[in-house]
Protein backbone atom coordinates (compact mmCIF):
# COMPACT_ATOMS: atom_id res chain seq x y z
CA UNK A 1 0.00 0.00 0.00
CA UNK A 2 1.22 3.42 -0.64
CA UNK A 3 2.22 5.69 1.73
CA UNK A 4 2.97 9.31 1.75
CA UNK A 5 4.97 11.23 3.51
CA UNK A 6 3.88 12.75 6.67
CA UNK A 7 4.75 16.38 8.54
CA UNK A 8 4.39 17.07 11.91
CA UNK A 9 3.74 21.24 12.43
CA UNK A 10 5.45 22.93 15.73
CA UNK A 11 2.55 25.74 15.35
CA UNK A 12 -1.40 24.67 15.22
CA UNK A 13 -1.56 28.73 14.48
CA UNK A 14 -2.01 28.07 10.57
CA UNK A 15 -4.83 25.48 11.36
CA UNK A 16 -5.77 26.67 14.17
CA UNK A 17 -9.41 27.87 13.22
CA UNK A 18 -10.23 24.24 11.29
CA UNK A 19 -9.39 21.00 10.41
CA UNK A 20 -7.14 20.22 7.66
CA UNK A 21 -9.16 20.46 4.25
CA UNK A 22 -8.17 17.07 2.51
CA UNK A 23 -6.00 14.37 3.78
CA UNK A 24 -3.24 14.70 1.50
CA UNK A 25 -0.89 16.25 4.12
CA UNK A 26 -1.02 12.96 6.02
CA UNK A 27 0.14 9.68 6.01
CA UNK A 28 -2.09 6.17 5.67
CA UNK A 29 -2.44 4.56 8.97
CA UNK A 30 -2.65 1.01 7.41
CA UNK A 31 -6.48 1.33 6.77
CA UNK A 32 -7.02 4.10 9.08
CA UNK A 33 -6.39 8.08 8.04
CA UNK A 34 -3.38 9.07 10.46
CA UNK A 35 -2.39 13.00 9.42
CA UNK A 36 0.94 13.20 11.39
CA UNK A 37 3.72 10.30 12.01
CA UNK A 38 3.76 8.00 14.68
CA UNK A 39 6.25 7.64 16.99
CA UNK A 40 7.51 6.24 20.18
CA UNK A 41 5.08 5.57 22.83
CA UNK A 42 6.96 6.76 25.73
CA UNK A 43 8.64 9.59 25.70
CA UNK A 44 6.43 12.78 25.84
CA UNK A 45 7.22 14.34 22.33
CA UNK A 46 7.80 18.42 22.58
CA UNK A 47 5.06 19.13 19.19
CA UNK A 48 2.29 18.04 17.65
CA UNK A 49 -0.15 18.71 14.56
CA UNK A 50 -2.51 20.78 15.90
CA UNK A 51 -6.21 20.86 14.39
CA UNK A 52 -9.83 22.19 15.19
CA UNK A 53 -9.11 25.49 17.72
CA UNK A 54 -11.87 26.90 18.44
CA UNK A 55 -14.08 25.00 16.00
CA UNK A 56 -17.57 24.15 17.58
CA UNK A 57 -19.36 20.57 17.24
CA UNK A 58 -22.74 20.48 17.93
CA UNK A 59 -23.58 17.28 19.90
CA UNK A 60 -25.39 14.34 18.25
CA UNK A 61 -27.79 12.83 19.89
CA UNK A 62 -28.41 9.09 19.49
CA UNK A 63 -32.05 7.71 19.74
CA UNK A 64 -33.03 4.02 18.79
CA UNK A 65 -34.49 2.94 15.58
CA UNK A 66 -38.08 3.43 16.62
CA UNK A 67 -38.59 0.62 14.08
CA UNK A 68 -36.58 -1.63 16.26
CA UNK A 69 -39.11 -0.94 19.56
CA UNK A 70 -42.10 -2.34 20.97
CA UNK A 71 -44.17 -0.28 23.00
CA UNK A 72 -46.81 -0.19 25.98
CA UNK A 73 2.63 4.21 34.35
CA UNK A 74 1.23 4.28 31.45
CA UNK A 75 1.48 4.84 28.01
CA UNK A 76 3.25 7.88 27.48
CA UNK A 77 3.24 9.77 24.00
CA UNK A 78 1.72 12.85 22.49
CA UNK A 79 -1.43 12.45 20.16
CA UNK A 80 0.22 12.14 16.64
CA UNK A 81 -2.01 13.35 14.41
CA UNK A 82 -4.04 15.87 13.02
CA UNK A 83 -7.47 15.00 12.63
CA UNK A 84 -9.42 14.86 9.17
CA UNK A 85 -12.42 16.60 8.45
CA UNK A 86 -16.20 15.91 8.78
CA UNK A 87 -17.88 16.82 5.94
CA UNK A 88 -20.73 18.06 7.58
CA UNK A 89 -22.83 17.54 11.10
CA UNK A 90 -24.41 14.09 11.41
CA UNK A 91 -27.81 14.55 11.35
CA UNK A 92 -30.02 12.13 13.54
CA UNK A 93 -33.82 11.04 13.99
CA UNK A 94 -35.57 13.04 16.30
CA UNK A 95 -36.60 10.84 18.81
CA UNK A 96 -40.64 8.97 18.21
CA UNK A 97 -43.36 7.61 19.73
CA UNK A 98 -43.51 4.13 19.75
CA UNK A 99 -45.86 4.12 16.87
CA UNK A 100 -43.36 2.43 14.01
CA UNK A 101 -44.10 -1.62 14.17
CA UNK A 102 -42.08 -4.68 13.90
CA UNK A 103 -43.81 -7.64 13.07
CA UNK A 104 -45.72 -9.64 15.47
CA UNK A 105 -47.18 -8.62 18.34
CA UNK A 106 -46.08 -7.74 22.28
CA UNK A 107 -48.22 -9.36 25.24
CA UNK A 108 -49.66 -6.54 26.71
CA UNK A 109 -49.87 -6.55 30.69
CA UNK A 110 -52.04 -3.83 31.83
CA UNK A 111 -50.03 -3.06 35.67
CA UNK A 112 -51.79 -2.56 38.73
CA UNK A 113 -48.66 -2.09 40.88
CA UNK A 114 -48.67 1.63 41.12
CA UNK A 115 -52.28 0.85 41.86
CA UNK A 116 -52.36 -1.73 44.46
CA UNK A 117 -51.54 -1.96 48.25
CA UNK A 118 -48.22 -3.56 49.53
CA UNK A 119 -50.05 -6.87 50.84
CA UNK A 120 -50.58 -7.68 47.18
CA UNK A 121 -48.29 -10.11 46.03
CA UNK A 122 -46.14 -9.61 42.90
CA UNK A 123 -48.08 -11.59 40.59
CA UNK A 124 -51.50 -10.57 41.63
CA UNK A 125 -50.03 -6.88 41.06
CA UNK A 126 -49.49 -7.74 37.51
CA UNK A 127 -53.06 -8.08 36.01
CA UNK A 128 -52.37 -10.00 32.22
CA UNK A 129 -54.62 -9.31 30.00
CA UNK A 130 -54.31 -10.96 26.20
CA UNK A 131 -54.17 -8.18 23.42
CA UNK A 132 -57.75 -7.83 21.55
CA UNK A 133 -58.21 -6.59 18.41
CA UNK A 134 -57.51 -2.91 19.78
CA UNK A 135 -56.10 -0.57 17.94
CA UNK A 136 -51.96 -0.45 17.68
CA UNK A 137 -51.54 2.97 18.60
CA UNK A 138 -54.15 3.01 21.77
CA UNK A 139 -52.10 -0.09 23.02
CA UNK A 140 -48.98 1.72 23.06
CA UNK A 141 -50.37 4.81 24.22
CA UNK A 142 -50.93 3.49 27.88
CA UNK A 143 -47.94 4.46 29.84
CA UNK A 144 -48.68 1.74 32.35
CA UNK A 145 -48.85 -1.24 30.30
CA UNK A 146 -46.19 -3.88 30.34
CA UNK A 147 -44.16 -5.07 27.42
CA UNK A 148 -43.49 -8.79 26.48
CA UNK A 149 -41.93 -9.58 22.91
CA UNK A 150 -40.27 -11.48 20.99
CA UNK A 151 -39.60 -11.30 17.13
CA UNK A 152 -41.47 -14.39 15.66
CA UNK A 153 -38.69 -14.38 12.97
CA UNK A 154 -35.68 -14.73 15.63
CA UNK A 155 -33.83 -17.36 16.02
CA UNK A 156 -34.29 -18.08 20.05
CA UNK A 157 -31.25 -20.48 19.91
CA UNK A 158 -28.91 -17.06 18.89
CA UNK A 159 -30.55 -15.15 21.89
CA UNK A 160 -28.04 -15.91 24.32
CA UNK A 161 -27.34 -12.83 25.93
CA UNK A 162 -29.87 -10.89 27.57
CA UNK A 163 -29.56 -6.86 28.76
CA UNK A 164 -31.04 -6.00 32.12
CA UNK A 165 -31.66 -3.02 34.15
CA UNK A 166 -33.36 -3.97 37.68
CA UNK A 167 -34.11 -0.32 39.37
CA UNK A 168 -36.32 2.06 40.78
CA UNK A 169 -38.36 4.67 38.40
CA UNK A 170 -39.83 8.19 38.71
CA UNK A 171 -42.88 6.69 39.76
CA UNK A 172 -44.87 6.71 42.98
CA UNK A 173 -47.49 3.93 43.84
CA UNK A 174 -50.51 4.82 46.46
CA UNK A 175 -48.12 4.44 49.17
CA UNK A 176 -45.86 7.23 48.08
CA UNK A 177 -43.03 4.59 47.15
CA UNK A 178 -40.94 4.47 44.53
CA UNK A 179 -42.06 1.53 41.79
CA UNK A 180 -39.26 -0.73 40.85
CA UNK A 181 -39.40 -2.21 37.19
CA UNK A 182 -37.35 -5.14 35.55
CA UNK A 183 -36.00 -3.94 31.49
CA UNK A 184 -34.41 -6.90 29.98
CA UNK A 185 -33.59 -7.02 26.09
CA UNK A 186 -31.36 -8.79 23.55
CA UNK A 187 -28.50 -6.00 21.68
CA UNK A 188 -30.92 -6.46 18.78
CA UNK A 189 -34.25 -5.56 20.85
CA UNK A 190 -35.42 -9.09 19.18
CA UNK A 191 -36.44 -9.39 23.00
CA UNK A 192 -38.05 -6.62 24.88
CA UNK A 193 -39.82 -7.79 28.41
CA UNK A 194 -40.67 -4.90 30.91
CA UNK A 195 -42.36 -5.56 34.43
CA UNK A 196 -43.12 -3.48 37.30
CA UNK A 197 -42.55 -4.31 41.02
CA UNK A 198 -43.40 -2.51 44.21
CA UNK A 199 -40.24 -1.87 46.70
CA UNK A 200 -40.83 -4.67 49.43
CA UNK A 201 -39.73 -7.85 46.84
CA UNK A 202 -37.08 -6.71 45.79
CA UNK A 203 -34.38 -9.57 46.22
CA UNK A 204 -32.16 -12.20 44.04
CA UNK A 205 -35.34 -14.63 44.65
CA UNK A 206 -37.58 -12.63 42.98
CA UNK A 207 -35.39 -11.20 40.31
CA UNK A 208 -34.76 -15.27 39.37
CA UNK A 209 -38.04 -16.16 39.25
CA UNK A 210 -38.58 -13.18 36.32
CA UNK A 211 -35.85 -14.34 34.39
CA UNK A 212 -37.48 -17.73 34.36
CA UNK A 213 -40.57 -16.90 33.94
CA UNK A 214 -39.06 -14.63 30.80
CA UNK A 215 -38.16 -18.26 29.69
CA UNK A 216 -41.41 -19.89 30.05
CA UNK A 217 -43.33 -16.97 28.67
CA UNK A 218 -41.58 -16.71 25.07
CA UNK A 219 -40.77 -20.15 25.05
CA UNK A 220 -36.86 -19.26 24.78
CA UNK A 221 -33.92 -21.12 26.87
CA UNK A 222 -32.10 -19.05 29.49
CA UNK A 223 -29.31 -16.92 27.88
CA UNK A 224 -25.78 -18.01 28.94
CA UNK A 225 -24.88 -14.44 29.84
CA UNK A 226 -26.48 -11.20 31.37
CA UNK A 227 -25.10 -8.39 31.33
CA UNK A 228 -26.04 -4.87 33.33
CA UNK A 229 -24.83 -1.85 34.49
CA UNK A 230 -25.49 -0.95 37.86
CA UNK A 231 -22.45 -1.86 40.14
CA UNK A 232 -25.33 -1.49 43.21
CA UNK A 233 -27.37 -4.30 41.77
CA UNK A 234 -24.07 -6.54 41.19
CA UNK A 235 -24.68 -8.75 44.56
CA UNK A 236 -28.59 -8.90 43.82
CA UNK A 237 -27.96 -10.41 40.07
CA UNK A 238 -24.98 -11.86 40.54
CA UNK A 239 -26.76 -13.87 42.72
CA UNK A 240 -29.87 -14.89 40.79
CA UNK A 241 -27.53 -15.58 37.73
CA UNK A 242 -25.02 -17.88 39.83
CA UNK A 243 -28.95 -19.84 40.81
CA UNK A 244 -29.55 -20.25 37.54
CA UNK A 245 -25.80 -20.97 35.55
CA UNK A 246 -26.28 -18.17 33.95
CA UNK A 247 -22.82 -16.06 33.82
CA UNK A 248 -23.23 -12.21 34.82
CA UNK A 249 -21.36 -9.77 32.90
CA UNK A 250 -21.13 -6.04 34.22
CA UNK A 251 -20.79 -4.17 31.58
CA UNK A 252 -21.35 -0.88 30.29
CA UNK A 253 -21.56 -1.99 27.10
CA UNK A 254 -25.49 -2.16 27.27
CA UNK A 255 -26.42 0.12 24.45
CA UNK A 256 -29.57 -1.41 23.58
CA UNK A 257 -30.78 -1.52 27.18
CA UNK A 258 -29.57 2.23 27.95
CA UNK A 259 -30.97 3.89 24.71
CA UNK A 260 -34.24 1.96 25.63
CA UNK A 261 -34.60 3.30 29.10
CA UNK A 262 -33.56 6.84 27.27
CA UNK A 263 -36.50 6.79 24.88
CA UNK A 264 -38.79 4.63 27.73
CA UNK A 265 -38.26 7.86 29.72
CA UNK A 266 -39.57 10.14 26.95
CA UNK A 267 -42.02 8.09 26.11
CA UNK A 268 -43.64 5.99 29.30
CA UNK A 269 -42.41 7.60 32.48
CA UNK A 270 -43.30 11.03 31.56
CA UNK A 271 -46.90 10.32 31.00
CA UNK A 272 -47.17 8.23 33.22
CA UNK A 273 -49.86 8.88 36.47
CA UNK A 274 -47.56 8.37 38.90
CA UNK A 275 -44.46 10.25 37.76
CA UNK A 276 -42.50 12.60 39.90
CA UNK A 277 -41.40 15.60 38.20
CA UNK A 278 -37.60 16.23 39.74
CA UNK A 279 -36.71 12.58 41.26
CA UNK A 280 -33.27 11.66 40.95
CA UNK A 281 -32.13 8.76 40.15
CA UNK A 282 -32.01 6.28 43.33
CA UNK A 283 -28.98 4.25 41.88
CA UNK A 284 -26.80 6.23 40.11
CA UNK A 285 -24.25 5.30 37.81
CA UNK A 286 -20.20 5.25 39.40
CA UNK A 287 -17.70 7.60 37.69
CA UNK A 288 -14.39 6.66 39.75
CA UNK A 289 -11.24 8.68 39.39
CA UNK A 290 -9.17 6.51 36.72
CA UNK A 291 -6.45 4.05 38.07
CA UNK A 292 -2.72 3.10 37.18
CA UNK A 293 -3.44 0.86 33.90
CA UNK A 294 -2.18 -2.44 34.30
CA UNK A 295 1.27 -4.23 32.53
CA UNK A 296 -0.40 -6.24 30.48
CA UNK A 297 -2.52 -4.05 29.01
CA UNK A 298 0.15 -1.51 27.95
CA UNK A 299 1.32 -1.17 24.55
CA UNK A 300 3.78 0.67 22.58
CA UNK A 301 2.72 3.29 20.44
CA UNK A 302 -0.68 5.18 19.21
CA UNK A 303 -2.07 7.50 17.49
CA UNK A 304 -5.56 9.87 16.93
CA UNK A 305 -6.92 8.05 13.78
CA UNK A 306 -10.58 8.05 11.74
CA UNK A 307 -11.88 5.41 9.36
CA UNK A 308 -15.05 7.05 6.95
CA UNK A 309 -18.23 5.67 7.94
CA UNK A 310 -19.53 3.98 4.76
CA UNK A 311 -18.03 2.44 1.94
CA UNK A 312 -18.86 4.98 -0.71
CA UNK A 313 -16.34 7.19 1.27
CA UNK A 314 -13.44 4.59 0.76
CA UNK A 315 -13.90 4.31 -3.12
CA UNK A 316 -12.53 7.69 -3.07
CA UNK A 317 -9.45 6.75 -1.06
CA UNK A 318 -9.66 3.38 -2.31
CA UNK A 319 -6.72 2.21 0.25
CA UNK A 320 -8.92 2.70 3.11
CA UNK A 321 -11.70 0.31 4.60
CA UNK A 322 -14.53 1.98 5.70
CA UNK A 323 -15.97 1.63 9.27
CA UNK A 324 -18.74 -0.37 8.03
CA UNK A 325 -16.19 -3.06 6.37
CA UNK A 326 -13.92 -3.19 9.73
CA UNK A 327 -17.07 -3.79 11.83
CA UNK A 328 -18.17 -6.68 9.35
CA UNK A 329 -14.58 -8.06 9.83
CA UNK A 330 -15.51 -8.49 13.72
CA UNK A 331 -15.56 -12.50 13.76
CA UNK A 332 -14.16 -13.27 10.29
CA UNK A 333 -10.62 -11.22 10.09
CA UNK A 334 -10.04 -10.01 13.27
CA UNK A 335 -10.02 -12.53 16.02
CA UNK A 336 -10.97 -9.44 18.82
CA UNK A 337 -13.00 -6.79 19.41
CA UNK A 338 -16.48 -5.67 19.54
CA UNK A 339 -19.50 -4.54 17.34
CA UNK A 340 -22.38 -2.19 17.79
CA UNK A 341 -25.67 -2.64 16.06
CA UNK A 342 -25.33 0.76 13.82
CA UNK A 343 -28.77 0.36 12.41
CA UNK A 344 -30.79 0.33 16.06
CA UNK A 345 -28.65 3.48 17.09
CA UNK A 346 -30.44 5.29 14.05
CA UNK A 347 -27.71 7.39 12.77
CA UNK A 348 -28.30 8.80 9.89
CA UNK A 349 -24.61 9.57 9.02
CA UNK A 350 -23.15 11.32 5.75
CA UNK A 351 -21.24 8.78 3.70
CA UNK A 352 -18.22 11.78 3.64
CA UNK A 353 -18.76 11.37 7.47
CA UNK A 354 -14.79 10.66 9.25
CA UNK A 355 -15.06 8.65 12.33
CA UNK A 356 -12.28 9.68 15.28
CA UNK A 357 -10.72 6.25 16.53
CA UNK A 358 -7.54 5.84 18.38
CA UNK A 359 -4.95 3.06 17.04
CA UNK A 360 -2.03 1.18 19.78
CA UNK A 361 0.60 -1.13 18.13
CA UNK A 362 2.55 -3.73 20.25
CA UNK A 363 4.96 -6.14 19.50
CA UNK A 364 2.70 -8.22 21.44
CA UNK A 365 -0.59 -7.05 19.73
CA UNK A 366 -2.12 -10.54 20.03
CA UNK A 367 -2.07 -10.62 23.67
CA UNK A 368 -2.87 -7.38 24.03
CA UNK A 369 -5.22 -7.87 21.93
CA UNK A 370 -6.42 -11.14 23.86
CA UNK A 371 -6.58 -9.57 27.63
CA UNK A 372 -8.53 -6.28 25.89
CA UNK A 373 -11.38 -8.71 25.30
CA UNK A 374 -11.98 -9.96 28.06
CA UNK A 375 -12.96 -6.27 29.59
CA UNK A 376 -15.86 -5.40 28.28
CA UNK A 377 -14.36 -2.02 26.60
CA UNK A 378 -17.01 0.96 26.67
CA UNK A 379 -15.52 4.21 25.59
CA UNK A 380 -12.24 6.06 25.69
CA UNK A 381 -12.25 9.64 26.43
CA UNK A 382 -9.54 12.60 26.75
CA UNK A 383 -8.93 14.30 30.08
CA UNK A 384 -7.48 17.55 28.52
CA UNK A 385 -6.80 19.16 31.94
CA UNK A 386 -4.85 15.77 33.03
CA UNK A 387 -3.20 15.74 29.85
CA UNK A 388 -4.30 12.12 29.18
CA UNK A 389 -6.69 9.62 27.31
CA UNK A 390 -9.40 7.67 29.82
CA UNK A 391 -10.19 3.82 28.85
CA UNK A 392 -13.30 2.87 30.55
CA UNK A 393 -14.29 -0.83 30.83
CA UNK A 394 -16.57 -3.01 32.90
CA UNK A 395 -19.21 -0.94 34.94
CA UNK A 396 -17.01 1.12 36.83
CA UNK A 397 -13.07 0.72 36.06
CA UNK A 398 -11.33 3.36 34.96
CA UNK A 399 -7.99 3.22 33.37
CA UNK A 400 -5.11 6.09 32.88
CA UNK A 401 -4.94 4.60 28.88
CA UNK A 402 -1.95 7.21 27.55
CA UNK A 403 -0.21 10.20 28.43
CA UNK A 404 0.72 13.23 26.77
CA UNK A 405 2.83 15.93 27.58
CA UNK A 406 0.68 19.03 27.63
CA UNK A 407 1.32 22.21 25.37
CA UNK A 408 -1.15 24.44 22.87
CA UNK A 409 -0.69 21.78 20.32
CA UNK A 410 -1.48 18.73 22.01
CA UNK A 411 -4.47 20.46 23.92
CA UNK A 412 -5.53 21.94 20.51
CA UNK A 413 -5.39 18.07 18.83
CA UNK A 414 -7.20 16.10 22.06
CA UNK A 415 -10.23 19.42 21.95
CA UNK A 416 -10.57 18.39 18.34
CA UNK A 417 -10.44 14.66 18.31
CA UNK A 418 -13.41 14.74 21.35
CA UNK A 419 -14.89 17.37 18.93
CA UNK A 420 -15.52 14.96 16.49
CA UNK A 421 -16.36 12.17 18.45
CA UNK A 422 -18.92 14.40 19.42
CA UNK A 423 -20.19 15.26 16.48
CA UNK A 424 -20.60 11.52 15.66
CA UNK A 425 -23.03 11.39 18.70
CA UNK A 426 -20.13 9.39 21.30
CA UNK A 427 -19.30 7.15 18.46
CA UNK A 428 -15.74 5.81 18.07
CA UNK A 429 -13.39 2.90 17.57
CA UNK A 430 -10.28 1.59 19.28
CA UNK A 431 -8.20 -0.42 17.00
CA UNK A 432 -4.90 -2.61 18.12
CA UNK A 433 -2.27 -3.27 15.69
CA UNK A 434 1.01 -5.03 15.51
CA UNK A 435 2.31 -2.06 14.15
CA UNK A 436 0.71 1.32 12.56
CA UNK A 437 1.67 0.80 9.29
CA UNK A 438 0.14 -2.80 9.58
CA UNK A 439 -3.08 -3.16 7.01
CA UNK A 440 -4.68 -5.11 9.44
CA UNK A 441 -5.62 -4.92 12.57
CA UNK A 442 -5.79 -7.71 15.36
CA UNK A 443 -8.42 -6.38 17.52
CA UNK A 444 -10.88 -3.69 16.70
CA UNK A 445 -13.84 -2.19 18.99
CA UNK A 446 -16.67 -0.09 17.98
CA UNK A 447 -17.45 1.98 21.16
CA UNK A 448 -20.23 4.44 22.07
CA UNK A 449 -19.36 7.28 24.93
CA UNK A 450 -22.81 8.51 25.98
CA UNK A 451 -24.20 10.22 28.48
CA UNK A 452 -25.68 7.73 31.62
CA UNK A 453 -29.88 7.24 31.06
CA UNK A 454 -32.50 9.71 32.86
CA UNK A 455 -33.13 6.63 35.04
Amino acid sequence: MAREAASRSSSPSAEADSFPPHPGGGAHLGRLWLAGAPSAMWPSLETCGGAGQGRTQAMAALSLNPARIRSPGPFRETPSSRLLPLSRPISLPRRRTFSATRSGRPIARASSVSESSVSSSTEDSLLEAPVGDEDDGEEEDDPTAEVCYLDPDVDVAAITEWEVDFCSRPILDVRGKKVWELVVCDSTLSLQYTRYFPNNVINSVTLKDAIVGIAETLDIPLPEKIKFFRSQMQTIITRACNELGVKPVPSKRCVSLLLWLEERYDNVYLRHPGFQKGSKPLLALDNPFPMQLPENLIGEKWAFVQLPFSEKESVTHANFSALQKEVASLGKRYAFGANLDLELLGLEVDDKTLVPGLAVSSSRAKPLAAWMNGLEVCSVEVDISRACLILSVGISTRYIYATYKKTAATTTESEAWEAAKKACGGLHFLAIQENLDSDDCVGFWLLLDSPPPPV
